[in-house]
């Protein structure tokens, strides 16, 4: 509890102006908590006995959201059913499971599936309300959050998988963001292409960089 404690004290000192040696933002610090997530349930998701690192690390996620969102019910609940979904996965792949349960983990599935549907455009509005940037000439900067921010939402709590070597792409304003995964992709309405990088890390606070492509 320590350790989390500290963890959210200095996010918020970090995303509130206590911190200007490097432009940190709410919007890549949230995109790099959603990252180191997905990597610890990818690393601790093949056994029913990783139970407990799994759970960290969704505690951590919250925390994260706490600091970059703020107190979001929504957004929670959405953690709280991507951990309880695969739980309900890693079980019914490694353990024998009587037929009748079986049929009833796979309906309660089901059931959570729908409510992920109908929290997601929620959380998504919470998003779109959320602080990026407030200097106009990193409108790039910007728009690559926000992309990067509506397709991380998209494939969160989803039986997707992780993202192939196709690129997901995303309409912002006039702008078109594509994930490639280690960086993305931002094509200016004037036919620029910039290339987007996350840096830092979410624990203590992360930015986002563009550079012209070449």
């Amino acid at each position: 509890m320590t350790h989390r404690a500290l963890l959210y004290v200095w996010l918020v000192f970090c995303l509130s102006g206590g911190s200007t040696a490097v432009p940190l933002t709410p919007g890549a610090t949230l995109l790099s908590g959603l990252s180191e997530y997905q990597g610890e349930m990818a690393g601790h998701g093949g056994s029913t006995a990783r139970w407990p690192e799994r759970q960290r690390a969704a505690g951590t996620l919250k925390l994260i959201i706490t600091a970059t969102v703020g107190a979001s019910a929504e957004f929670y609940r959405l953690v709280d059913l991507d951990v309880r979904r695969r739980e309900f996965i890693i079980t019914m792949r490694e353990t024998s499971v009587r037929a009748d349960r079986l049929k009833e983990m796979k309906e309660e599935l089901s059931r959570m599936n729908d409510e992920i549907a109908a929290l997601k455009p929620v959380v998504r509005t919470q998003l779109a309300a959320l602080r990026i940037q407030s200097d106009p000439e990193q409108r790039v900067e910007e728009a690559a959050t926000r992309g990067l921010l509506s397709l991380a939402l998209d494939s969160f709590a989803s039986d997707g998988g992780r993202r192939g070597v196709e690129a997901r792409s995303i309409k912002v304003g006039q702008f078109v963001v594509s994930d490639l995964g280690p960086f993305a992709t931002v094509i200016a309405p004037d036919g620029r292409t910039f290339r987007c990088a996350i840096f830092g890390a979410a624990e203590e606070g992360a930015g986002i960089k563009c550079d012209p492509g070449t």
